[in-house]
């Protein structure tokens, strides 16, 4: 029966003893300090990334591919740039598991927030996660429209605010009806939607749940970091459309900070509908009531990504945590080091 498991993150220490590997007891992170800012402010300074988010000696190193180019005729006269991580252990004759990032520049790139390929590379090479292609798309533009970028990759350069924050399930159809094809025709992915996750940050992590909430038969596993499930174009109903609808096998990580985006609008008045971690908290009530495999972290930063990115090792060994893997007694062969398939 799908159990919610809460934690409370702190920054890096020692995340075996932060995230014990059972049933978690939730705790209260108390707020010192109420910081609206969206960009990184003390209360953000303390989540540093530990070691399973950067290169460690004698771990196989995956490659990255791209950036490539994805058109669209769902969202028409737009292209889009992604990239493939493929692991050092992929071998074409097994189908590998997927997990799709939005706003790909800043999960793939290894001197950013999140660093996905040296984690994947880590977490691969203990078994704790399985052989899995890492796919990092963009936001779609048109041609006289920018490219997000680690510099700019908001809502108003190009069309983000259309695929990443409306309720339809127009994004989704992109991801199997476009992008799964073009990924099929040059690597072996599992079809089992066990085998498929996908996560983002803010609008991104906004835009990676209806995914699979449309699409179960495809993906049941999703990461949220500082997700944007507010009034941006109607994302605050999610909680409610949780609890009206019957639960879906999907298994879900939420990240968030209660210095996020606290509903203060311009003339000073409060809307619920626009408080990021109030939405937040609103899902995961809606999610739990619904008996879905749940777990969250609520940290004491804004909105920001620093949070996430400490957190997002153990977020992916918990996400991935029953992957099938065999536990034979008499055969040491799975219980190594997994190293680079053979050429």
């Amino acid at each position: 029966m799908p159990a919610r498991s809460s934690v409370v993150c702190a920054p890096f220490l020692d995340m075996n003893a932060l995230f014990p590997r059972q049933r978690l007891v939730p705790l209260l992170v108390f707020c010192l300090t109420a910081v609206l800012r969206c960009f990184a402010a003390p209360t953000d300074d303390v989540y540093r990334l530990g070691p399973d988010s950067l290169p460690q000696p004698g771990v196989p190193q995956g490659k990255v591919i791209g950036p490539l180019t994805l058109p669209s005729n769902v969202f028409t006269n737009t292209t889009r740039n992604y990239w493939v991580y493929v692991p050092a252990q992929y071998d074409p004759k097994t189908p590998a598991a997927l997990m799709i990032f939005q706003d790909g520049h800043a999960f793939v790139s290894t001197n950013g927030d999140y660093r996905i390929p040296h984690v994947f590379d880590n977490l691969i090479y203990r078994r704790e996660m399985p052989v899995t292609l890492g796919v990092f798309i963009n936001p779609g533009r048109t041609p006289d429209q920018k490219e997000s970028s680690s510099a700019d990759w908001g809502d108003r350069i190009n069309n983000r605010p259309t695929e990443y924050n409306e309720l339809n399930d127009n994004y989704a159809r992109m991801i199997v009806n476009e992008l799964l094809p073009a990924l099929k025709r040059d690597y072996s992915l599992s079809d089992n939607p066990e085998d498929r996750a996908i996560a983002g940050a803010s609008s991104g992590a906004i835009c990676a749940w209806p995914v699979a909430w449309h699409r179960p038969d495809q993906f049941r596993k999703v990461i949220s970091t500082i997700g944007s499930f507010t009034n941006i174009r109607g994302g605050h109903a999610y909680p409610d459309m949780v609890r009206a609808a019957e639960r879906k096998p999907i298994r879900i990580f939420l990240q968030d900070g209660l210095n996020d985006n606290r509903g203060r609008r311009r003339d000073g008045s409060y809307d619920p509908k626009w408080d990021w971690h109030a939405q937040n908290r609103l899902i995961v009530e809606a999610l739990t009531a619904k008996g879905y495999d749940v777990n969250y972290c609520w940290g004491i930063g804004t909105h920001s990504n620093r949070q996430g990115g400490a957190v997002m090792p153990e977020m992916l060994r918990w996400l991935w945590r029953d992957y099938p893997r065999p536990d034979d007694p008499k055969d040491e062969s799975n219980r190594k080091l997994l190293g680079p398939a053979a050429p």
